[in-house]
């Protein structure tokens, strides 16, 4: 378990992370989300030590985290670390003896990783003969080659085609499955609501929004109906039902936003007096959706006005 508390971070007069705190339990994929610029890749580097918070603490199954526990992480950064004149395997190897493998596990495993991420005939290249996207494979091959306890990911799948989005996706819930917390951050925000099971949103360097991406639509408090109706006026209607407003339409359809306490069975009866109702279901925000609303929320407080 990742356990981030009250870090804050500053550089100058910026303040960069502001009483960070939020837990990534064993075996779970966890999303860090947020604007360039929010805190994340800060957050991650104190992770791994390469920076020094101000205040708080960082602690990993309960207790803080040294070098003796960092060398069992896997770690990619957003800026890939590989030596682009060096062959492929020859650096996974040596990467895998800096993590404290012996010369033949670690050969084995940059092997067998290799051979996964369809690399195996680029074994002995240097990464920069390599496509964006092979190097990207490398790069993540070299933070699997030790099987880490933890896997810290920025930007993992920036620049991969989608057959290399599915290949890591796949190793991301193989490691969560086997008791490995996977962190990573991304801006496609689609991906991170289909694979984590929890998520973490930050905004200037403060909290905003964490937990199960259903718990946070549960707490959400939105009512959005989508309701289509067949006769001649499809979406006209929608406009006089009282303590709604229109969020979108189509050619078939409309979204309602309910205000608190408009019944629900309201919106059903106006539907049916203009036409037959062929489809009537509550609308689940999305986790973009969810993301905007913390964020406008967030930035709303912060300048005292409203959204």
């Amino acid at each position: 378990m990742l356990d981030i508390h009250q870090v804050t971070r500053r550089f100058g007069t910026l303040t960069a992370l502001d009483q960070l705190s939020f837990r990534v339990e064993e075996g779970q994929v966890f999303g860090f989300v947020g604007s360039n610029g929010a805190g994340k890749t800060t957050t991650m580097r104190i992770v791994m030590g390469l920076d020094t918070p101000d205040a708080g603490e960082v602690r990993f199954d309960g207790r803080p985290i040294d070098s003796e526990v960092r060398v069992t992480f896997g770690y990619m950064p957003e800026e890939r670390g590989l030596y682009p004149k060096t062959p492929v395997l020859r650096q996974l190897v040596y990467l895998g003896r800096l993590h404290r493998l012996d010369k033949a596990t670690a050969r084995s495993r940059a092997t067998e990783l290799l051979e996964r991420f369809g690399l195996a005939d680029r074994a002995d290249e240097p990464l920069e003969n390599l496509s964006l996207g092979n190097q990207q494979r490398a790069q993540l091959a070299a933070a699997l080659v030790h099987r880490p306890r933890l896997l810290i990911l920025d930007e993992p799948f920036s620049g991969l085609d989608p057959v290399g989005v599915d290949a890591l996706s796949e190793v991301l819930i193989e490691r969560a499955a086997a008791g490995v917390p996977v962190v990573f951050s991304s801006h496609q925000l689609e991906l991170v609501e289909r694979l984590c099971d929890a998520v973490a949103i930050i905004d200037a360097g403060k909290l905003v929004a964490a937990g199960e991406v259903e718990q946070l639509r549960s707490t959400n408090g939105r009512r959005l109906l989508r309701v289509e109706v067949e006769g001649p006026d499809p979406t006209r209607w929608a406009e006089r039902v009282p303590g709604t407003r229109v969020q979108a339409r189509d050619a078939t359809g409309v979204e309602l936003l309910l205000d608190a306490g408009t019944d629900d069975q309201a919106v059903m009866a106006a539907a049916q007096a203009a036409g037959a109702v062929r489809h009537f279901a509550a609308v689940r925000p999305t986790l973009a959706e969810l993301y905007r609303e913390a964020v406008t929320t967030h930035q709303a407080g912060m300048t005292g006005g409203a959204a």
